[in-house]
């Protein structure tokens, strides 16, 4: 395993994007690093590694990268959580609340078989609003969703709280507080 990196150093801060306020957290520049990347997946999926896990579910888009990569570590298939028109094949939705208004993510209704363990990826949990939406798009299969991984976490905004209420286990690599 690759530990001696301080990959929270490799993500790179951008003031006052996407709005006045926000300190956005870009995780492009940890993927452009070989062996921060190359720790970070290996620390996503390290408490999953002893689980039966036949599915990474990654939610687009940074979801994917990191989604596929996991999947590939696991030795196991990996499954694409969409924003709303975006599969070619029949798919269920689940709407989540944004700011301003609500949005769809979606997955095909054949993904996943009924009881199958997945394991959901994404870079980061802010309010959790995507990521409860995704267990709900999971279960709604029937897949059985064995926890959540996040490279960052936002603490102060709850996301990581609302998984963990409906009973999924959540594991991050790195926290920044108050944003």
């Amino acid at each position: 395993m690759t530990t001696d990196i301080d990959i929270k150093s490799l993500v790179r801060t951008i003031p006052d994007y996407p709005k006045p306020g926000i300190m956005f957290r870009d995780v492009i520049t940890l993927f452009g690093h070989p062996s921060g990347f190359r720790a970070s997946v290996e620390q996503l999926v390290a408490p999953f590694q002893d689980q039966r896990v036949e599915s990474v579910a990654g939610i687009e888009a940074r979801g994917f990268i990191l989604g596929g990569a996991a999947a590939d570590r696991m030795h196991c298939g990996f499954v694409p959580i969409r924003k709303k028109g975006k599969l070619p094949a029949k798919a269920i939705g689940q709407e989540y609340e944004l700011e301003y208004g609500v949005d769809v993510i979606e997955v095909h209704e054949d993904a996943l078989s009924p009881g199958e363990p997945v394991l959901l990826v994404d870079d980061l949990i802010a309010t959790g609003g995507t990521a409860v939406a995704a267990v709900e798009l999971l279960r709604q299969l029937k897949a059985e969703v064995v926890g959540a991984a996040f490279v960052i976490d936002l603490p102060d905004l709850g996301g990581r709280a609302r998984l963990t209420e409906l009973g999924v286990p959540c594991h991050t690599l790195m926290a920044f507080e108050g944003d």
